[in-house]
């Protein structure tokens, strides 16, 4: 089979799709099909994906049917299915019977997907085969019940389940929500039931430490099960919007073994099969590395790994298209370079530790800014940087869309100082 006779598509109009799409296009020279629920610059205005809007994609009665028309559109070729959202993962695995006729699937069974996204569960799991996670008070919305647990307020407060949480509307909602006493939460917690949400909401002890602590990693495992792939990452400064919150914004490329390890032993232990993402802090109070969650696909900042040299999709289309049997040693992205989708003087402000600040500006030295005017017309300034905006890349034709990463870094410049 010729690398022309598939197509991505890709369900969703955001950061991940255009970085989803950017790695298609860098690996294959193809362009991607993003369906998303309405018109934006980010896709709709790209020569490197083929947008195709549907208004009511988030409805659960007209799901496959959509998808059913979407496949007729590209007789002949196979068609590998991504979500860049947690609600379409769980659509999509839903309906996975229905759908593996017309679309390659890369995302596991209901099942084992429900152990892992349900926090609760994914917490057991680490309890079972020796993985750190914080201490974890779980509420159950359904039964209200005493707010009775051992460790000090402020508390983390946020979802068990995020693809049930995406439905719940309510006056001052959070992606995640930190906590200073029982009073707040208790009234937080009553909006939320009042919602309509009626799962679990997690209360955690508070990790202590800034954005820094933060660290990403992310695995891929074949469809045997076998772990073929890691990439970890320092995140330097997350998002701070209501709905963002947790979304980092910078990442530094680094090497964990200890991370890794602990990884490896979760999912080959349950066989997961795909894309795994990790949310991990470490804990100065003890020197731990605390796992706080799984995400079962390619997260917002994929674009950290293809940036350093290791094509993310390619592991995907290899293992799933091609059906490749991987040989040899695990392979671990050992390539040093930054990702960011906010300008360097917003990293410079707000990164308060000083040697990554250093380090930050010693990458940009090395090579130019990626999103900068300059680089829209020079793209040479693009491929020698160790700096990578996902948004600003030089194999874009679309002379708007080439302005649009320069548009956005002045929106984040806006929006950190406020």
């Amino acid at each position: 089979m010729r690398e022309t006779e598939f197509v991505p598509v890709i369900l969703g109009g955001d950061i991940t799709t255009y970085s989803l799409a950017r790695s298609f296009h860098e690996e294959y020279g193809i362009q991607s099909v993003a369906v998303s629920m309405r018109k934006s610059v980010m896709v709709s205005r790209s020569s490197i994906i083929e947008n195709i809007v549907v208004p009511d994609m988030d409805n659960k009665e007209r799901f496959v049917e959509r998808l059913h028309e979407i496949a007729a559109r590209y007789p002949g070729k196979k068609r590998l299915l991504l979500a860049c959202g947690d609600w379409y993962v769980r659509l999509i695995v839903e309906h996975k019977a229905e759908l593996e006729g017309e679309y390659v699937i890369p995302y596991i069974d209901l099942e084992l997907l429900d152990r892992l996204v349900l926090k609760d569960s994914f917490y057991q799991i680490c309890e079972e085969v020796g993985v750190p996670y914080p201490k974890t008070f779980v509420y159950d919305c359904s039964a209200p019940q005493p707010l009775d647990f051992d460790f000090p307020y402020p508390v983390i407060a946020k979802p068990a389940s995020s693809a049930a949480y995406h439905y719940a509307k309510f006056e001052g909602k959070k992606k995640v929500f930190r906590m200073k006493d029982e009073a707040e939460l208790s009234a937080m917690l009553d909006k939320l039931r009042a919602s309509g949400y009626d799962y679990k909401f997690l209360i955690q002890d508070t990790i202590p430490g800034l954005d820094y602590n933060m660290h990403i990693l992310t695995v891929y495992c074949d469809r045997h099960g076998k772990c073929r792939f890691f990439s970890s990452g320092h995140c330097l400064l997350e998002d701070n919007a209501a709905m963002g919150v947790g979304n980092p914004v910078a990442i530094l490329n680094d090497v964990d073994r200890e991370l890794m390890e602990h990884a490896r032993r979760f999912l080959e232990h349950v066989g997961y099969t795909g894309f795994a993402n990790f949310d991990i802090k470490y804990d100065s109070r003890d020197g731990s590395f605390r796992f706080f969650e799984i995400n079962t696909r390619l997260g917002r900042s994929n674009f950290y790994i293809t940036g350093s040299g290791f094509n993310a999709v390619k592991w995907m289309v290899d293992d799933l298209i091609y059906e490749k049997e991987f040989e040899g040693e695990v392979v671990a992205d050992n390539t040093e370079s930054l990702y960011t989708v906010v300008p360097k003087d917003v990293l410079t402000t707000y990164i308060k530790d000083d040697a990554l600040r250093q380090r930050v500006v010693e990458l940009y030295a090395r090579g130019g800014d990626p999103s900068g005017l300059a680089a829209a017309f020079c793209p040479s300034i693009q491929k020698k940087s160790c700096v990578h905006d996902p948004l600003a890349y030089a194999g874009e034709k679309n002379f708007v869309r080439r302005l649009y990463p320069a548009y956005f870094m002045l929106k984040q410049r806006k929006k950190f100082r406020q």
